[in-house]
């Protein structure tokens, strides 16, 4: 659902500043100076200094007296979504009926602009590993739920745009780094009602996901199962699982 803007009166721009300080730190940016904050901000050099120390200040960053970096008490942002938020709680025990009757780990996932954030999962043990933790961030078109999620999205014209300017790097041989398969992929999730990925992000590992609507008819968040592939071809993976997803996705119309 689109945002309306918000009335300027009512906007706290050291807020903005602030936040967009925490998320510039990053696996590349582990620890940055201000001046290099400043840089990836927009902020000036004093400013970023000034925000950098309000948050060590606050526990929320560290300093060795010239570079700053994250201190864990900035998960607790982030988890206080997981323990407030309705949907995560919600689904958590249609997961575990959905793993208990494939074997596979299952999730939910939900679109952050153009990458995929995983809100809930159930896990089952594997000697490979094939699946994510709770919260992690991937970029929509690598995995399932994410292809789903852009053929179910509500503006289209805002997914084309992305397209044309998205930049598609390889992660593994398979990766689609064209923006035509690209949008194959997408139109076809689209026309099936259901996504099945192979390995784009990792290596031997199959994803399959289907659109997950409110009471209402909305697309809300991809449900989602992931697998070695092993010796198991496609075709016997969509009928083994696909109806699966398809028959949770429909028990849970009635709770969200």
């Amino acid at each position: 659902m689109k945002k309306a803007a918000l009335d300027k009166r009512d906007w706290i721009a050291g807020l903005e500043k602030g936040l967009a300080i925490l998320e510039a730190f990053d696996s590349e940016h582990a620890r940055m100076t201000p001046t290099q904050a400043a840089a990836l901000t927009g902020l000036s050099r004093t400013a970023a200094r000034r925000y950098l120390l309000t948050l060590e200040s606050l526990g929320y960053v560290y300093t060795d007296g010239r570079l700053f970096g994250l201190t864990p008490r900035v998960l607790r942002v982030g988890w206080s979504y997981f323990d407030s938020a309705r949907l995560p709680r919600t689904v958590q025990p249609y997961l575990q009926q959905l793993s208990a009757s494939t074997n596979e780990s299952a999730y939910v996932s939900v679109l952050d602009d153009w990458e995929l954030v995983v809100i809930a999962r159930n896990g089952v043990s594997r000697v490979m590993t094939t699946g994510f933790v709770l919260g992690a961030r991937v970029p929509a078109p690598l995995i399932s739920p994410g292809v789903v999620l852009l053929a179910h999205h509500e503006d289209q014209a805002a997914v084309a745009a992305w397209l044309e300017s998205v930049v598609l790097p390889p992660y593994t041989p398979h990766t689609m780094t064209t923006k035509a398969r690209l949008r194959e992929k997408i139109e076809q999730a689209r026309a099936d009602g259901y996504a099945l990925i192979e390995q784009q992000l990792q290596l031997g590992v199959r994803g399959i996901a289907v659109p997950l609507r409110n009471r209402h008819g909305e697309v809300i968040a991809a449900l989602s199962t992931n697998m070695p592939i092993g010796e198991e071809s496609a075709d016997a993976a969509l009928k083994r699982v696909l109806p699966h997803l398809q028959e949770t996705a429909i028990a849970m119309l009635n709770v969200l």
